[in-house]
């Protein structure tokens, strides 16, 4: 079939007969019931509105409907997803790597400790108690023993109980280290999980599904150190859904060592016959998954490479920037606040007991949504809160702010999110 057309498309050319437009019309009514993603408005949960490039291209290549499973459904969006890994991969510092697209990080992370596991029967795997819930979920899924690490009293993972839990492993576990906790945004010390290895045998996988992309920004010495680190891991998972600018679903997976597609291995009688080259499907536990997602990311990359200094790192600059401008922000108006890491702010009103607290931070949520401006809470520990409080309730709510857009960068819209 000739595609020649997709150079011209417009919406409106599509054949939609009067049916159609009424069901769409009825859509974008029921489409109305969301909150305001796209607005500098919404600064609450980590959603980030995708370019309107790759929504763009998503649209564009939906039409031809390419599966990336296998070449002859996606010739040429599989090759379009060989590129944009391999430019992942090398942002991560690995020299050469084996990877694809998933639907997110939950699917890559799964694949990732089903690696480990391959690579190490019976492997435990361990992480902290701040990295994501899919990482207990999924290991209950591959039926792998879990372990929790406590965290420091800045939400990282502790590395002297790491090494005392590795004491304990006569099988190489997997370490799971979190570069971008989803709460906090805590960066995990890599550097020094790395370090371990010259004493003890494991794997080391690093989640940084949020926070990977970071790694092109100017950071503090004490954290760049650790995104300097990824090259070292084993496997990295990073997903463009959230800073990558990409519609969702899209995350990826990344492994350093292109052998470990062995056990991938499987045979399917009817799928690879197309070519001799590899397809994706080969790699992936997935089955079919849209080439749609490949071109979209293909695309942005292209207006926007990865690479420090350049036009994406300094979108992602102003996110750093706009959480700590919020940060110093709250300091000065009288609330407390955490001192962020990467483009999350937590701040609290301050007050005498942990209920009271909370109730304080709630109405501020609730009285901010009034207002049109949409933020989140979050449930903080007391060994997590750094002042006196009398603790009256479990747990301490909190305020959350995650600042992914570059407009969040304004101190007008801090002085707004604030009063």
């Amino acid at each position: 079939m000739n595609w020649d057309f997709l150079k011209t498309l417009k919406f409106s050319d599509l054949p939609l007969d009067e049916e159609d437009k009424t069901v769409l019309a009825q859509l974008a009514e029921r489409l109305q019931d969301n909150y305001p993603y796209n607005a500098q408005e919404y600064a609450g949960q980590m959603i980030k509105p995708p370019h309107s490039l790759a929504q763009a291209a998503h649209w564009m290549t939906s039409l031809v409907n390419p599966n990336n499973h296998a070449l002859d459904g996606g010739l040429a969006t599989s090759a379009l997803e060989i590129e944009v890994i391999d430019q992942l991969g090398a942002m991560v510092g690995f020299e050469s790597c084996l990877g694809h697209l998933t639907s997110g990080g939950t699917m890559a992370n799964l694949e990732a400790l089903w690696v480990g596991r391959q690579s190490s029967p019976q492997a435990t795997v361990i992480a902290s108690s701040a990295s994501h819930y899919t990482h207990s979920r999924m290991s209950e899924v591959l039926g792998m023993p879990f372990k929790e690490v406590p965290t420091d009293p800045q939400g990282r993972m502790e590395i002297m109980a790491l090494e005392k839990l590795l004491l304990t492993d006569n099988v190489p576990p997997v370490v799971v280290v979190t570069l971008g906790t989803t709460g906090l945004a805590k960066v995990d010390p890599l550097a020094d999980v790395v370090a371990l290895r010259e004493k003890y045998t494991f794997r080391i996988h690093v989640d940084a599904a949020y926070g990977g992309y970071f790694k092109l920004t100017q950071l503090p010495e004490a954290t760049r150190r650790h995104f300097e680190a990824m090259a070292q891991a084993d496997s990295v998972v990073i997903d463009p859904h959230k800073h990558g600018l990409q519609p969702y679903g899209c995350g990826s997976i990344l492994l350093k060592n292109p052998a470990e597609g062995r056990f991938y291995k499987h045979d399917s009688p009817y799928t690879y016959f197309t070519s001799g080259d590899l397809h994706l499907g080969e790699i992936t536990l997935e089955c079919s998954r849209p080439g749609a997602s490949a071109a979209a990311l293909w695309a942005t990359m292209k207006k926007f490479p990865l690479v420090p200094g350049g036009r994406f790192a300094h979108r992602l600059q102003d996110s750093l920037l706009a959480a700590k401008g919020l940060h110093q922000c709250a300091l000065e108006r009288g609330f407390w606040s955490l001192d962020p890491e990467l483009d999350i702010c937590i701040f609290s009103s301050k007050g005498t007991s942990s209920a009271t607290v909370s109730d304080q931070n709630r109405d501020f949520f609730e009285r901010k949504a009034q207002k049109g401006i949409h933020l989140a809470l979050l449930k903080i520990k007391k060994e997590q809160w750094p002042w006196d409080l009398r603790w009256d309730s479990q747990e301490l709510i909190v305020v959350r702010s995650v600042l992914m857009k570059p407009e969040h960068n304004d101190p007008v819209f801090w002085t707004r999110l604030l009063e």
